[in-house]
């Protein structure tokens, strides 16, 4: 009977107990109702679409202002807390160090007027002061001419009568043509003296105030190149710089983003896979991420017919990347779309059914 009791009993139990570990593993489960996204995904709103990530952008594109110069930023005129303004072309956004660059138009300038003052002088040539003292040379020259002259005609008479030495009248000879000589000297220092400078001097001069003015044209543009000025009308999406912070050429990063946003854009990346489908001017809608209910209406601007290799957008180890895709340029036409450059949105481009696309290529 015990045994009996063992081989029937036993199994019994174990049954038992195992029912009852079944029993409590399922009700020590916490029961978890079903849960609501916060948000529904987008439904494409056309036929035969192609599904593609987009991402806003101003409609100027991006542009990353940079520095012409490196150096340190001694102003920023849009600080990062008026991120967001809008900017006109031309105003400025930040100034590099430009203090030696305007000691040295300093410099240039005094040079210039250096240059300037010395072709004055020249052209001013002859000084009155100067005149009178050369005619005077002049004067006494032909006084003493006419003086060596008389001598001379005395030593001649006195040599027909024997009165005088050979020696004697060719000192007086000798007198006069020194004179003559003198006389000679002091008129070409007058007609000199009267002609002014020589033209290549003047010549010479007008070229150091070229140089000159070339030197500071040149110093200014760089001074004005230290001034980062707004290329465009838009509105300043970004501000990475600080007063004191110093920049290279070029900067490691965007100094001032900015573009024109009047018009948001949506760049589009359509997979190489759904290309033979898409269609130029093709209508499309698009949806902002976290929001599968609000739909924006985008009329298509351009393709930009290059091919290129896909860019991760999410950063996901599941978003492939090693495809290339076709970029579609679209605008937002809603005006007051909450939407912010930089954003994703999920794309649905009404696309050709696939028999068209491949009847089209079988007609080619």
């Amino acid at each position: 009977m015990r045994k009996l009791l063992g081989r029937i009993g036993l199994p019994i139990v174990a049954i038992l107990l195992l029912g009852f570990g079944v029993f409590h593993m399922l009700s020590a489960q916490p029961h978890q109702a079903p849960t609501t996204p916060p948000a529904l995904p987008p439904r494409s709103p056309l036929g035969p679409t192609i599904a593609a990530a987009g991402i806003v952008e101003s409609q100027s594109e991006n542009i990353a202002i940079g520095s012409a110069h490196s150096g340190v930023v001694l102003e920023v005129y849009v600080p990062a807390d008026k991120a967001g303004i809008r900017v006109q072309a031309g105003d400025p956004l930040l100034r590099v160090d430009d203090r030696q660059l305007k000691a040295q138009l300093a410099w240039q300038q005094a040079t210039l007027a250096a240059a300037e003052a010395d072709l004055a002088r020249l052209e001013a040539m002859p000084r009155t002061e100067e005149l009178p003292a050369a005619e005077a040379k002049v004067r006494a020259a032909q006084s003493n001419l006419r003086l060596m002259r008389d001598q001379r005609e005395r030593a001649d008479q006195l040599k027909a009568r024997g009165s005088i030495a050979d020696q004697e009248l060719v000192q007086r000879r000798l007198a006069q043509e020194s004179a003559e000589a003198e006389l000679a000297r002091a008129q070409a220092d007058l007609e000199l003296l009267q002609a002014g400078a020589w033209e290549p001097d003047k010549q010479i001069a007008r070229a150091k105030i070229a140089e000159a003015k070339a030197e500071i044209d040149q110093t200014q543009v760089e001074i004005e190149r230290s001034l980062v000025r707004a290329p465009v009308d838009g509105e300043v999406l970004q501000v990475n710089v600080r007063p004191g912070e110093f920049v290279g050429t070029p900067p490691g990063q965007p100094l001032v983003l900015l573009g024109d946003f009047r018009q948001p854009h949506v760049r589009v990346d359509i997979d190489e896979h759904d290309i033979p489908r898409f269609r130029t001017g093709a209508k499309a809608k698009a949806f902002v991420r976290g929001d599968g209910e609000q739909e924006l209406p985008l009329r298509f601007v351009r393709v930009e017919p290059y091919v290129i290799p896909k860019r991760s957008l999410t950063g996901d180890n599941t978003e492939r990347v090693d495809t290339r895709v076709l970029q579609v340029i679209y605008a937002v036409d809603s005006a007051d779309a909450p939407i912010f450059v930089g954003q994703q949105m999920d794309v649905f481009v009404d696309a050709a059914p696939a028999a068209v696309s491949l009847a089209r290529s079988e007609g080619k």
